[in-house]
């Protein structure tokens, strides 16, 4: 994806400035992808008109992130004109992922409104594939999310718009827009729907190679929706223990499939499905604990085995570090990202535990100073400097690490 904010220099601050994507760069980029709508046809047209517009909600994203409003209304702007470009295309009225991106589009701008008759208008169009239909199932798990995470707690969660979503996916009949209550009866049939369709999908073994792709993507859509259904109508404990069991069934398949490596078992992608039901698990797990009292360890036990699994996950990573931010202790997060560098040759590791140390400095360093004018700390804090070198320089002596420009800047940018 290249645009990641680990992947370039916005990474660090330049005084009060942040550094984003550079003038010359960014024509460069508009210019490719001009260039390669006019020779792409078909398919490949549509998937590129979806790179593109990731790139511009990544933009978006980006000016959320460092509250810059003028440049979010002209950004804003740009990106809403180029989606309704492409979704004009005959090729494109139909495409769900375009629709999709477009609604969320709308609703990182903040209008929810306009946003929800995008996401509604899709599901109407789309027909009936139900929980069969992949981009259908991701479509109503993003519009299902993003209604969640405007909850304020989970009373009264069972007659909530995402609730209606979830439970018309499992319907398979066509689309009707939120009315403002959702039917007991319907939400029990949608909960056996969902408990049958996953199991099928769990007891499936040989699969053909097309086929398989689309697949992982519809097991990992179906065990986020059913999961968000579980959550929203019984609490915590359902929503854990269908990923749990979805992990599980995973796990095991994946192992069967190694030992067996002369056939096909199961679904292909087994790997990059249990990743993205582990992220999914671990992002659920943090929104709960945003709105109602949880503790903290399921949490961080599933984001420590998740780790030691998929050690250059950006996401999970961003998520450790959040929640270490919050304890005092920085010695058991500092053994764990010394065992995860020992074990792997990812570079994240090492990034986000030089990240880790400087926002602990930056927090002791704030705590110092406060209240003091002039007079700034007369003890310096030299103990997570030189911790903070030390990383840098066992991360520059990697493999990886000697051949990585961000390293070498983040650790010139440090020593200055």
């Amino acid at each position: 994806s290249g645009f990641n904010s680990i992947g370039h220099m916005d990474t660090m601050s330049r005084g009060r400035h942040q550094i984003g994507h550079y003038k010359e760069g960014e024509e460069f980029i508009q210019n490719v992808f001009h260039v390669l709508s006019q020779i792409f046809t078909g398919k490949e047209k549509s998937n590129l008109a979806i790179c593109w517009l990731q790139y511009e909600i990544s933009k978006v994203i980006q000016c959320l992130q460092a509250k810059k409003k003028k440049k979010l209304k002209a950004q804003g702007r740009k990106s809403k004109k180029l989606a309704k470009n492409f979704l004009k295309a005959p090729d494109n009225r139909n495409n769900l992922s375009l629709w999709k991106l477009y609604a969320y589009l709308e609703w990182l701008l903040g209008n929810t409104d306009d946003s929800r008759k995008v996401f509604d208008t899709a599901l109407c169009t789309a027909g009936t594939g139900g929980l069969k239909s992949a981009q259908l199932c991701s479509l109503s798990l993003l519009y299902a999310q993003l209604e969640v995470e405007l909850l304020e707690s989970l009373e009264g969660a069972v007659t909530s718009r995402a609730v209606h979503i979830l439970t018309k996916l499992a319907e398979n009949g066509p689309y009707v827009p939120y009315s403002g209550q959702v039917s007991p009866v319907n939400v029990l049939k949608a909960r056996k729907t969902y408990e049958h369709a996953l199991q099928e999908y769990l007891s499936k073994t040989a699969v053909s190679d097309q086929d398989q792709a689309n697949d992982t993507d519809q097991l990992v859509n179906l065990v986020g929706c059913y999961a968000l259904f579980q959550y929203l109508t019984l609490g915590i404990d359902a929503a854990v223990l269908i990923y749990t069991q979805a992990s599980e069934k995973l796990e095991v398949s994946g192992s069967q499939k190694c030992e067996n490596t002369g056939e096909n078992f199961g679904i292909l992608n087994f790997p990059s499905a249990l990743e993205a039901v582990t992220l999914l698990h671990t992002n659920l797990l943090r929104f709960h604990m945003k709105i109602s009292v949880y503790p903290l360890n399921p949490l961080r036990e599933a984001l420590t085995e998740a780790l030691k699994r998929y050690p250059s996950n950006q996401s999970l990573w961003r998520s450790y570090i959040h929640i270490q931010r919050k304890s005092h202790c920085a010695s058991k997060a500092r053994r764990f990202f010394d065992s995860v560098t020992r074990s792997t040759n990812s570079l994240e590791p090492w990034l986000f535990a030089i990240q880790a140390e400087q926002m602990r400095k930056k927090l002791t360093e704030k705590v110092q100073r406060a209240d003091v004018g002039e007079i700034h700390c007369t003890i310096p804090e030299t103990g997570l400097t030189n911790r903070i070198v030390a990383l840098f320089e066992h991360a520059v002596q990697s493999e990886n690490g000697t051949h990585c420009p961000l390293l070498w800047r983040m650790y010139l940018n440090f020593m200055v």
